[in-house]
């Protein structure tokens, strides 16, 4: 590589953040910005739904982790004496 290779990687480097990534800042702020206006002026309906979402909580724990304690529900039992 010749000394103006090199030089052309540093300008690169020197320039900051490419245009996608300032766009991807700009988007994540303009998301959050719409978050909390939507927030602010629908507070009663999103505080409202707190109660319904802790209500569902437990159902669908009872779902997904019920079966992580251990017991063994089923046929899968290797030393199965009863035989079937």
């Amino acid at each position: 590589m010749s000394v103006q290779d090199h030089s052309d990687d540093r300008e690169r480097h020197q320039e900051g953040m490419s245009t996608k990534a300032k766009a991807g800042i700009v988007l994540i702020g303009l998301l959050i910005i719409a978050g909390l206006l939507l927030f602010t002026e629908h507070r009663a309906h999103v505080l409202g739904l707190f109660v319904w979402l802790s209500l569902l909580a437990c159902p669908l724990m009872h779902l997904f982790m019920h079966g992580r304690h251990g017991h063994r529900h089923g046929g899968n039992r290797r030393n199965d004496s009863r035989g079937v």
